[in-house]
């Protein structure tokens, strides 16, 4: 019977390709026609929710506005809107990302952060408080799409902005590889209801609790397959989760792996 550490490589490998992408819908999706990192952030902010709802919005909003007016964004999001975000949350989004575009690079606010303490939450945490000080405009729906920085501890998976993280850092397979000054090996799981639940099934991780300390235990548990690329199992994870195989593979293993 083969060991967790063959059953993920072999699901990484058959997973993370190009084909595989595109055989579901996924924000990635979109993101990979731009190669832009604001573009990329706001396609990864958007990622809650039914995954092809995700891709038709992300679909229908106009990126070139982000070198446009205030006045221009507004005027075009008259009638945008999406879960929790009114149309006025989208326009002030669309703005807040113009102005992070013109002012600071993603990359550059979140090394800074990292460099504080080395961890990748503390780079999240100083892109966020970034984010807020561009834009006195506040609602729920923008709080939301934006999250919050860490105050003493995190306990978010802040699952939307790791798996931007891979996104940009991770440069092969399926990933954009555009920030090149951040090391894959310090990434963190992007931890979703699909991922947790296929997790808990495999035996990866036993915390039943949806938050931060799952995702280092998780991180911790993959870093022990691959020491320098411990996110490349999460798109492996997440698609065994969404596509229902976790049942198939366990049936396969039912004396346990």
């Amino acid at each position: 019977m083969k060991n967790l550490k063959q059953i993920l490589n072999y699901h990484a490998d058959i997973k993370n390709c190009p084909q595989n992408l595109f055989n579901s819908a996924d924000p990635l999706q979109v993101a990979t026609k731009f190669k832009e990192p604001n573009i990329a952030l706001i396609c990864a902010l958007f990622a809650y929710g039914n995954a092809n709802l995700i891709v038709k919005f992300l679909n229908s909003l106009n990126y070139e506005l982000l070198d446009e007016s205030d006045e221009e964004i507004r005027r075009f999001y008259r009638t945008f809107k999406y879960r929790f975000q009114s149309i006025e949350d989208v326009a002030e989004i669309f703005i807040t990302i113009k102005r992070l575009k013109n002012d600071e690079s993603i990359e550059e606010l979140i090394k800074k952060g990292f460099l504080k303490d080395e961890t990748m939450i503390s780079g999240i945490s100083n892109l966020i408080t970034k984010i807020y000080s561009l834009n006195s405009y506040r609602s729920q729906g923008y709080e939301f799409f934006f999250g919050q920085p860490v105050v003493k501890s995190p306990k978010s998976p802040y699952k939307r902005y790791n798996m931007y993280l891979r996104w940009m850092v991770r440069d092969s397979d399926i990933d954009l590889g555009l920030f090149k000054s951040l090391d894959k090996k310090d990434l963190l799981i992007p931890l979703d209801v699909h991922t947790h639940r296929v997790s808990q099934r495999l035996g990866l991780i036993d915390r039943k609790s949806y938050d931060f300390k799952s995702v280092e235990l998780l991180t911790n548990k993959l870093r022990e397959f691959d020491k320098n690329d411990p996110t490349k199992y999460d798109f492996a994870l997440y698609r065994l989760g969404q596509s229902g195989e976790i049942d198939e593979l366990l049936k396969e293993n039912k004396n346990g792996i």
